[in-house]
């Protein structure tokens, strides 16, 4: 690294350099639910696990990322305040169609909707009218839109079920919901021929819809959690709510066909899903899953909970750089900067040492609240440092002065690599 002038050498001893992590689906919730994280602690801890790049999804900011003027906002609220590169999603909603090209030409990475309640009344889902004006809208944009796929289904009446039990919630939102979601993504993704992402995909169901629609040329790309990949149904206590999200963590049954789909290729990617809140929201006094805040906060530790699996199931560290940062960066348009080390692109490293084995613990969690299914838990392959465009950012438990994060406004006008 070049530092006033000299060539500063940091010997990293037999640690392990690999590109930054790109971390594409991030929940900071600034402005407005600052309580609940905020674009400096997220941004410590995405430095803390090896990401150096996130990118914000529209919600659960007040206001959410659904307009021009909103967008301009969220840029505000986060300058000067990222200690690692941040980009951001928008939004479509019921009625936003004429935001999305200004969004676009702003710099936006994309879109995310939701096909059943999102969890915060200022983002609501959309319908299958909006989803036919947004395409509209995005065909010859180069954009990207994003689903949350589950879809509210007819059910049979619940039976009066123990609610602190987590087959409870399990059973209220089941694999069909994920199925027909899916279906409606593939038949647009189809039609439109605009580039479609599912985000966390929870259910190994819908992976033969997704294998099909892809032969048959939709240009679909599919991520999957850490949560999804390490937490099972099977283990989860009677209320612990910390394990709540949407779509569900399912059995391990289900776990072992997203790590087949993950190897064969089927899932392009692996995420946070980084979505906290405060303590209260969790309901931990009266351990009910129907009423606590459904996410997980994972940000910081995503790298060693993969690795900690995937080196278990003959992943390489190519393969753990494919999944955490080529293809993340590819879905947002910035694999012309961000996921691999050539020449040219931006010097974002993580120096980690995946023999290394640490235990999760309160004090060393650097997201603003510290609940975590995590906490406890021995993983394989600490990270020792993180480097932003040839910048130090965190070394050994140490962060820099001051956050030297950028924001990315993304151009989608460039050629990029396809997925």
């Amino acid at each position: 690294m070049h530092q006033t002038g000299l060539l500063t050498v940091l010997d990293v001893g037999n640690s392990l350099v690999m590109p930054g992590i790109v971390d594409c689906h991030v929940h900071v919730n600034e402005p407005g639910r600052t309580s609940w994280e905020g674009y400096w602690t997220a941004t410590r801890a995405a430095a803390a696990g090896g990401v150096t790049t996130i990118v914000d999804m529209p919600l659960n900011s007040i206001p959410p990322t659904t307009s021009l003027e909103n967008f301009q906002e969220k840029l505000q609220s986060a300058s000067g305040r990222c200690f690692v590169d941040t980009a951001f999603w928008g939004g479509v909603i019921p009625g936003n169609q004429l935001e999305l090209r200004p969004m676009v030409q702003a710099g936006v990475a994309g879109f995310k909707c939701f096909l059943i309640h999102s969890g915060v009344d200022e983002f609501p889902h959309v319908r299958d009218s909006d989803l036919h004006t947004a395409m509209r809208q995005l065909q010859g944009s180069g954009s990207v839109l994003l689903f949350h796929a589950e879809k509210e289904i007819q059910q049979p009446l619940a039976e009066d079920r123990d609610p602190c039990e987590y087959s409870t919630f399990l059973r209220s939102r089941p694999d069909v919901m994920e199925l027909e979601a899916i279906r409606t993504v593939t038949e647009l993704c189809l039609q439109y021929q605009v580039r479609c992402h599912i985000v966390h995909l929870s259910s190994a169901q819908s992976l033969e819809l997704i294998r099909t629609a892809r032969k048959a040329g939709a240009p679909l790309t599919v991520e999957t959690t850490h949560h999804y990949l390490t937490l099972s149904a099977e283990d989860i206590p009677s209320g612990a709510t910390q394990f709540k999200c949407c779509p569900p963590i399912r059995s391990i049954a289900n776990q072992e066909q997203l790590w087949s789909a993950l190897s064969a290729g089927d899932i392009d990617m692996v995420v946070s899903d980084h979505s906290p809140c405060t303590p209260n929201l969790k309901h931990l006094d009266s351990g009910d899953f129907t009423q606590a805040w459904g996410g997980i906060s994972s940000l910081q530790f995503g790298l060693p909970l993969f690795w900690t699996s995937a080196c278990k199931r003959g992943f390489s560290f190519p393969d753990v750089v494919r999944v955490l940062c080529k293809k993340p960066a590819q879905l947002c348009r910035l694999d012309n900067q961000k996921g691999s080390l050539l020449p040219g692109h931006d010097a974002d490293l993580v120096i980690w040492d995946p023999e290394r084995e640490f235990v999760v613990k309160e004090e060393n969690i650097h997201h603003k609240n510290k609940l975590t299914p995590y906490l406890g838990v021995t993983l394989h392959g600490e990270v020792k440092g993180t480097i932003v465009r040839g910048k130090l950012v965190y070394f050994n438990g140490s962060f820099s002065p001051q956050p030297l994060g950028e924001q990315l406004l993304i151009n989608h006008n460039v050629a990029q690599t396809a997925l």
